[in-house]
């Protein structure tokens, strides 16, 4: 398989990019790892990389996010992760495995030292590349499920929040994180310009929402719009493209990344 990730980087000349290149293929195989331990009966796909995966969005993604489908399942958390921990070792990968169990938002480092010099993507022989895994184990109720077989390297069958819940999940990032967050700037706006992309999910909305005890009010059909646009009034929107700008695969995306095209944006859904 390491000749297959290597055969990816030939013609890619954007050291960033082949970077990106390099992570998902990683995530991808540890998404196949996972489904082969049975994590997606009890484990729902959510998040960014989700998007990147099921639905193609042109950007890439560092994480992998889940939450548990119901409460109180058991998760198979670290036995899934060992089990990958050792298909990837057996292909010489030597993954360096740290685990987080004890919180609700379970959480998981893969990392491979050495792998960017390796591939010559990288003159430090000790850099490292690593993905993040977080499960979590009392997401807030009202989620949608699907479940989609999907192509990226490899063929997977994921389950995965519907696609009304994804856009709730990227609307409480949007209004809830206390921060600036290029990506998920981006994503919305990402959003916002799909054709034919359902309404958010206000059920989950509303419980993730009252999960992080946001303070503003019931988020409705009716204001969710004008809550954004609250929003967007404190971006900074320099940090945002500083932070999208790395993991998009057309650069010239950035643009998207300012108050008038979000703006207009939101006026037209």
């Amino acid at each position: 398989m390491k000749a297959y990730l290597q055969q990816l980087l030939v013609e890619e000349k954007n050291p960033l990019r082949a970077r990106c290149l390099v992570r998902e293929y990683l995530q991808a195989r540890l998404l196949e790892s996972f489904q082969a331990a049975g994590a997606f009966i009890p484990w729902v796909f959510q998040g960014g990389t989700a998007l990147r995966f099921l639905y193609a969005i042109p950007r890439f993604s560092e994480d992998l996010d889940f939450a548990l489908a119901k409460p109180g399942l058991a998760d198979g958390f670290e036995p899934a992760l060992q089990r990958a921990e050792k298909n990837l070792a057996a292909e010489n990968y030597a993954p360096r495995l740290k685990v987080q169990a004890g919180k609700i938002v379970k959480a998981a480092w893969f990392s491979f030292d050495g792998l960017p010099h390796e591939l010559g993507l990288s003159p430090q022989r000790t850099e490292t590349l690593s993905v993040k895994i977080e499960l979590d184990t009392r997401p807030p109720a009202g989620a949608g499920l699907a479940t989609s077989l999907v192509r990226r390297h490899i063929t997977l069958h994921l389950q995965h929040h519907d696609r009304a819940s994804l856009f709730a999940g990227k609307l409480h990032a949007v209004l809830a994180r206390p921060y600036t967050k290029g990506r998920d700037l981006y994503d919305l706006a990402w959003y916002l310009s799909t054709s034919g992309w359902p309404a958010p999910n206000f059920v989950l909305l509303n419980n993730a929402l009252a999960q992080t005890k946001w303070h503003g009010p019931g988020v409705t059909e009716k204001n969710w719009r004008l809550l954004v646009r609250r929003r967007l009034a404190r971006v900074d929107w320099r940090q945002a493209v500083r932070d999208v700008l790395p993991f998009l695969e057309r650069t010239d995306e950035a643009q998207w990344l300012a108050r008038e095209p979000m703006l207009q944006l939101l006026e037209k859904t």
